[in-house]
């Protein structure tokens, strides 16, 4: 009977101080990001993580992670991906310490578009007129 009482009271505190959506979606989100020339080197937050077309994964937070685009030739583009809140975390309203975890970790929130495509422009070239004499 002890160990019986001792799981129930485990499961009772597991299950209360869980938080739905880091359970359920958890506290990462894949992105596409494609750029147009395709080819293109893929930081987030500095680190360099693949080449365009890309499924780069993300953690979910109140504001995104920069994503830069750098190919030789073009201009360096950047942004950061737009964040909403993600309605599940409505669920944790039943077990409040579980808001407040997902408010923490930042899985209450979800990108949201799934992709990105960005186009690459080439830098305007600095051409110097002198006049005539």
């Amino acid at each position: 009977m002890n160990k019986i009482l001792q799981f129930a009271v485990i499961a009772g505190v597991a299950f209360s101080t869980s938080s739905c959506c880091t359970i359920f979606k958890g506290s990462r989100e894949s992105i596409r990001v494609v750029s147009n020339p395709p080819g293109a080197t893929v930081e987030v937050d500095g680190i360099e993580r693949g080449i365009t077309p890309l499924d780069v994964s993300l953690k979910k937070g109140f504001s995104g992670q920069t994503v830069v685009l750098k190919k030789d030739g073009f201009d360096t583009r950047s942004f950061r991906p737009e964040t909403a809140f993600d309605a599940v975390s409505v669920l944790n309203l039943f077990f409040w310490p579980g808001f407040i975890i997902d408010a923490a970790t930042g899985s209450m929130m979800k990108y949201d578009l799934k992709s990105y495509e960005l186009k690459l422009t080439k830098p305007e070239s600095t051409v110097q007129v002198l006049p005539k004499k």
